[in-house]
This record gives structure tokens, C-alpha cells and sequence, in this order.
């Protein structure tokens, strides 16, 4: 049985796809056929393939099913703004039904898939769909990644307020250290670990380059290990 989890974040520019590669790194390092996918991406970079967005290719890097891109990326948009205003300008509409056309392809492909977001959760897709109601067409739970800076506890709160009103299902979170400790970082993740229903997945700190690969690598570890722990969770 395929599983697979949505990888959403407190905002854009917190780290969403780090945490992703970092468990999709760790499933793959563990033996696991594991698929990627962001569905949706603004800001794409012309190249003579197409549309690509650094994203999608650096997940694709960590995986270890081979897929096209278009089938990781089926909406790549060029103008580096909101989802729904990049899509109008190309003159197209992201269909969520498409995108889940697509994650079912991989489904046959691969035993576990992580799909990472865009922006945060109510980030419009359309005039009628949000990164909400993607998650919902895809049926899968939710991991959030919060952005460990000022303004992130409220932040944080609103947005699991925000993923249970949708009616979809957190998972946990995960706090994501990678600005300098100007504010306390302790006293914050303490403060949401009392405050938010979801349980702290893991914090990643912020990290000096002569121990990146083996702290990334044993964080990606912890990460995967909690979010694939159990059958019945996923």
C-alpha cells in the first residue's frame, strides 16, 4: 500500500522543502521506493526543457522513482507571485483533479510519496481552490512546517486552526531553526508544544556547514521514522 503525506508551512521561504528531502533522503536511505512531488510552483526558471522550479528539481534529486516532470510539477508557472495570479497570467486554471490524476500515476510507481506545497494553506490556487483544497482532493494527512522566527507562534496557531477547519488531519509539526537565535528559540517551540493539538515532530536546528551531512542525515532519520512509524497513521 502506497502512503504518503502533504508537507504544508507556516508561510513561503520557511523550509518546506528542506523537511521534505531531508525525509525522502532518510525513506530512501532506508530501502524505500519513494516518489516526489509540488504540484504546484510560481517563479519557475525558463530552460530549454521547459519550466522547471528548483524545488521540484531538488526533491527529484532525493528520490529514487524515476517520473517525468511534468508528473512531479504539472503546474510550473513562470511569474514569481502568488499561485493563482501566475496561473491566470499563463492563462490557465490548476485543477486539483489533474494534479490528483497524476499522484495516482506515481502511486503504482512507488510505496511511499511526498508531496510538498506551496506557500501556506490558504494560498489561492484559483479562483476557486486553495492549497487546502488541493490536500483534500489528495486525501492525504498533513505535516507543518513552522519557520522558528518573529511572528511564528501566531502563525503556527492560526494555520493548525486553519488545516483542522478544513477537515483535513495534522500529523505534527516541525520546527525549523534555520535563522539565527535572535528571539529565543526554547521559549517559542516550548510555548507551541503547549499551545497547538498537534505533537513536535522534530526541530532542526540551525546548522554550521562542517556538520551538515551527518546532522541532516540523522534528522532525516528521526523525521521519516516518526512520520512512516505506523500504518494506521497514514
Amino acid at each position: 500500500m502506497t502512503r504518503a503525506v502533504f508537507i504544508t508551512g507556516t508561510d513561503t521561504g520557511i523550509g518546506k522543502t528542506v523537511i521534505a528531502r531531508l525525509i525522502v533522503a532518510a525513506l530512501v536511505q532506508g530501502g524505500e521506493l519513494v516518489a516526489v512531488m509540488k504540484p504546484v510552483a510560481s517563479g519557475c526558471e525558463r530552460t530549454d526543457d521547459g519550466l522547471k522550479n528548483a524545488d521540484a528539481l531538488a526533491l527529484m534529486s532525493a528520490s529514487n522513482v524515476k517520473a517525468p516532470y511534468d508528473l512531479v510539477n504539472p503546474y510550473a508557472l513562470a511569474a514569481p507571485v502568488s499561485p493563482h495570479l501566475a496561473a491566470a497570467e499563463a492563462g490557465v486554471e490548476i485543477d486539483p483533479g489533474r494534479v490528483r490524476a497524476c499522484f495516482d500515476t506515481l502511486t503504482g510507481r512507488a510505496a511511499r510519496i511526498v508531496v510538498e506545497g506551496v506557500g501556506g494553506w490558504y494560498v489561492p490556487l484559483s479562483p476557486h481552490a486553495t492549497v487546502a483544497d488541493l490536500v483534500l482532493a489528495l486525501d492525504l494527512p498533513v505535516i507543518l512546517v513552522v519557520g522558528m522566527r518573529l511572528g511564528c507562534l501566531n502563525h503556527a496557531l492560526l494555520t493548525e486552526q486553519a488545516i483542522h477547519t478544513s477537515g483535513a488531519r495534522l500529523l505534527g509539526w516541525v520546527a525549523n531553526c534555520a535563522e539565527p537565535d535572535e528571539f529565543g528559540l526554547e521559549p517559542c517551540i516550548d510555548t507551541l508544544e503547549k499551545r497547538m493539538q498537534a505533537p513536535l515532530i522534530g526541530v532542526v536546528p540551525r546548522i554550521e556547514s562542517s556538520t551538515v551531512t551527518s546532522t541532516l542525515e540523522y534528522i532525516g532519520r528521526n523525521l521519516s521514522r516518526r512520520v512512516f512509524s505506523s500504518e494506521s497513521e497514514i
